[in-house]
Protein backbone atom coordinates (compact mmCIF):
# COMPACT_ATOMS: atom_id res chain seq x y z
CA UNK A 1 0.00 0.00 0.00
CA UNK A 2 2.72 2.11 -0.66
CA UNK A 3 0.55 4.47 -3.19
CA UNK A 4 -1.92 6.22 -0.17
CA UNK A 5 -0.29 8.81 1.88
CA UNK A 6 0.16 8.05 5.59
CA UNK A 7 -1.71 11.28 6.88
CA UNK A 8 -5.27 11.72 4.61
CA UNK A 9 -6.26 15.11 4.05
CA UNK A 10 -10.21 15.35 4.91
CA UNK A 11 -12.42 17.95 3.22
CA UNK A 12 -14.70 19.20 5.90
CA UNK A 13 -18.20 19.71 4.06
CA UNK A 14 -20.04 23.11 5.37
CA UNK A 15 -23.48 22.41 5.80
CA UNK A 16 -25.29 23.77 3.14
CA UNK A 17 -27.62 27.19 4.23
CA UNK A 18 -31.14 25.06 3.25
CA UNK A 19 -29.77 22.67 5.89
CA UNK A 20 -29.27 24.85 8.80
CA UNK A 21 -32.66 26.62 8.37
CA UNK A 22 -34.40 23.64 8.54
CA UNK A 23 -34.96 23.58 11.77
CA UNK A 24 -36.22 26.87 12.30
CA UNK A 25 -38.69 26.21 9.17
CA UNK A 26 -39.68 23.30 10.91
CA UNK A 27 -40.11 25.00 13.98
CA UNK A 28 -41.94 27.99 12.60
CA UNK A 29 -44.66 25.76 10.46
CA UNK A 30 -45.24 24.07 13.60
CA UNK A 31 -46.12 26.99 16.18
CA UNK A 32 -48.19 28.10 13.04
CA UNK A 33 -50.04 25.11 13.13
CA UNK A 34 -50.54 25.20 17.12
CA UNK A 35 -51.71 28.95 16.60
CA UNK A 36 -53.96 28.30 13.65
CA UNK A 37 -55.80 25.53 15.76
CA UNK A 38 -55.50 27.68 19.06
CA UNK A 39 -57.48 30.59 17.36
CA UNK A 40 -60.35 28.15 15.37
CA UNK A 41 -60.79 26.69 19.32
CA UNK A 42 -60.83 30.34 20.67
CA UNK A 43 -63.50 31.08 18.36
CA UNK A 44 -65.73 28.29 18.68
CA UNK A 45 -65.42 29.00 23.06
CA UNK A 46 -66.77 32.38 21.44
CA UNK A 47 -69.43 31.31 19.84
CA UNK A 48 -70.46 28.52 22.10
CA UNK A 49 -70.49 31.42 24.75
CA UNK A 50 -72.69 33.76 22.81
CA UNK A 51 -75.17 31.05 21.82
CA UNK A 52 -75.38 30.07 25.33
CA UNK A 53 -75.81 34.13 26.75
CA UNK A 54 -78.59 34.36 23.67
CA UNK A 55 -80.55 31.25 25.15
CA UNK A 56 -80.16 32.12 28.34
CA UNK A 57 -81.66 35.40 27.66
CA UNK A 58 -84.67 34.36 26.32
CA UNK A 59 -85.46 32.29 29.16
CA UNK A 60 -85.06 35.94 31.56
CA UNK A 61 -81.27 34.69 33.02
CA UNK A 62 -78.19 37.11 32.57
CA UNK A 63 -74.96 36.76 33.81
CA UNK A 64 -72.93 39.49 35.59
CA UNK A 65 -70.22 40.24 36.99
CA UNK A 66 -71.78 40.02 40.62
CA UNK A 67 -73.20 36.14 39.77
CA UNK A 68 -76.10 35.14 37.78
CA UNK A 69 -79.30 36.98 38.01
CA UNK A 70 -82.41 35.32 37.35
CA UNK A 71 -85.74 37.80 36.00
CA UNK A 72 -89.45 36.80 36.55
CA UNK A 73 -91.54 36.98 33.79
CA UNK A 74 -95.27 38.00 33.42
CA UNK A 75 -95.30 39.32 36.88
CA UNK A 76 -95.91 42.70 37.75
CA UNK A 77 -94.95 44.48 40.92
CA UNK A 78 -97.99 45.41 42.49
CA UNK A 79 -99.19 42.09 42.15
CA UNK A 80 -96.52 40.19 43.36
CA UNK A 81 -96.24 42.76 46.32
CA UNK A 82 -99.82 41.55 47.11
CA UNK A 83 -99.62 38.31 47.00
CA UNK A 84 -96.16 38.56 49.41
CA UNK A 85 -98.43 41.06 51.57
CA UNK A 86 -101.46 38.64 51.51
CA UNK A 87 -99.34 35.83 52.98
CA UNK A 88 -97.95 38.13 55.81
CA UNK A 89 -101.44 39.59 56.39
CA UNK A 90 -102.51 35.67 56.82
CA UNK A 91 -99.46 34.41 59.43
CA UNK A 92 -99.92 37.63 61.09
CA UNK A 93 -103.65 36.56 61.90
CA UNK A 94 -103.26 33.08 62.26
CA UNK A 95 -100.31 34.20 65.32
CA UNK A 96 -102.44 37.12 66.91
CA UNK A 97 -105.49 34.79 66.94
CA UNK A 98 -104.51 32.28 69.33
CA UNK A 99 -106.86 31.16 71.83
CA UNK A 100 -105.60 32.79 75.53
CA UNK A 101 -103.80 30.34 78.08
CA UNK A 102 -105.65 28.48 80.06
CA UNK A 103 -105.13 29.15 83.94
CA UNK A 104 -105.48 25.75 85.88
CA UNK A 105 -105.84 26.07 90.02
Amino acid sequence: MAWRSKSPVQVEAKPSTFSQLLPLLILLVFLGGAAFVGYHIYLSVVQIRDSTEKRMAKKNVVFTKDGLKVGVKHVEQENYVDATQSWVVKAWNLGSSAPAPVKRR
